[in-house]
């Protein structure tokens, strides 16, 4: 059974910068396209990063864009989210999370119910 396990949180100041991974103990990741979810105290679970089975295909979502990026090393079964010029509102944990996208390239799923495993989470926190 595929099982996700994030790493790469903890705190910074306003402007830093994290780079999260999510790896699997599958062996391979080329069927899976892979989102990164954050959960903000108190708010519920929002898509942040999403990239398809191939890695070709990504969305960041807006408040996001041009600060985070998201990449997926299918031989190494790694999946990265690079965030950059974080802010406070990106306080969160964060959570990798796989869809089964066999024979869909270039396929994003946009619905958290469309990702069946998650990982733990890792806790990220922005604050001076």
């Amino acid at each position: 059974q595929l099982q996700l396990v994030e790493s790469g949180g903890g705190m910074v100041q306003p402007g830093g910068s994290l780079k999260l991974s999510c790896t699997t103990s599958r062996s391979r990741l080329d069927d899976f396209a892979i989102g990164w979810f954050r959960q903000a105290p108190g708010k519920g679970r929002e898509r942040v990063a999403c990239i398809d089975k191939s890695g070709r295909v990504t969305y960041i979502t807006e408040s996001a864009k041009g600060r985070f990026a998201i990449s997926k090393d299918n031989a190494a079964n790694k999946v990265y989210l690079q965030m950059n010029n974080l802010k406070p509102e990106d306080t969160g944990v964060y959570y990798c999370a796989a869809a089964w996208t066999y024979g869909r390239s270039t396929y994003v799923p946009s619905r958290e119910s469309e990702y069946d495993t998650w990982g733990q989470g890792t806790q990220v926190t922005v604050s001076s």
